[in-house]
């Protein structure tokens, strides 16, 4: 943060200090503050390399708590990551600028150059500023993200294995997927799937944390509602009656108009929540 401040102010500097030397510039003035500039955007890059292990804490006394602790840290960590590509933009589009035209003066002050055929500068960084680039084709039918190679086979196996009833397959082979491909397009059905194999197995507590991985990828995803109904259901088959309550009423404050809200008003009902 600290650096792109810096480069800022480096930049905006820039041409204030060329106006005060007016006709008393010289070519390796200008050489001189090109090469800052440079400089600056390369200690800039630094700040794309992490400072150690991330660390994010999760607390809470029920599943419920857990669940709304971890939706909080991805609304903060989306937010914080809207602000640095707003930053970052920012300062691409100034520096290229800024740059843009000491390499113009650069131009006007040696023989033989021509300023019609610098053309553009490129952009710092190589690539245009996200505002600036034009919309991705769509992926697929449904203009989702693109899926990577392999990645639809692979969740098309597990799919066969659950289909046919290899349940410890299906469970492996969605678990797979989920570590292969980590936040894919794929992956909260791959979770939800996952989750219904354990189910078959009898495994309820492994259920439990497929259905939790499901919903907490993608809080308002298509398999939300139900992953988040059967994460109520699972914590009622651990006795855990108080957690399914509360997961089971979150169902349908959350998802109202949902057939999981109609399931999870019917489970609640089964175990006597209040």
């Amino acid at each position: 943060m600290l650096r792109a401040a810096t480069l800022t102010a480096l930049l905006l500097a820039a041409p204030m200090s060329a106006a005060a030397q007016g006709q008393d510039e010289t070519l390796a003035d200008i050489r001189q503050q090109l090469s800052v500039m440079y400089v600056e955007v390369q200690r800039l890059n630094s700040e794309l390399n992490t400072t150690g292990s991330p660390s994010v804490a999760i607390t809470g006394n029920s599943a419920l708590e857990r669940l709304n602790a971890i939706e909080a840290e991805l609304q903060r960590l989306t937010s914080k990551t809207e602000e640095l590509e707003f930053r970052i933009n920012r300062v691409t589009r100034d520096g290229t600028n800024r740059i843009g035209d000491l390499e113009y003066r650069l131009c006007e002050l040696e023989s033989g150059c021509d300023v019609s055929l610098l053309g553009d500068t490129p952009t710092l960084g190589g690539v245009d500023a996200a505002e600036d680039l034009p919309a991705p084709a769509p992926a697929n039918e449904t203009n989702g993200p693109a899926l990577a190679v392999g990645e639809q086979a692979d969740f098309e196996r597990a799919q066969e294995a659950l289909a046919n009833g290899d349940f410890r397959s299906a469970a492996d082979l969605f678990a797979a997927h989920t570590q292969t491909y980590p936040g894919g397009p794929l992956s909260a059905q791959a979770h939800y799937l996952r989750g219904e194999a354990y189910d078959s197995l009898g495994e309820t507590a492994e259920a439990a944390r497929a259905y939790l991985d499901s919903f907490s990828g993608n809080p308002a995803g298509d398999f939300a509602p139900d992953a988040l109904f059967k994460l109520g259901n699972a914590l009622g088959g651990l006795g855990q009656t108080e957690d399914a309550c509360l997961t089971l009423a979150e169902v349908t404050n959350r998802f109202p108009s949902s057939d999981a809200a109609l399931d999870a008003q019917d489970a609640r009902a089964a175990l006597g929540c209040s």
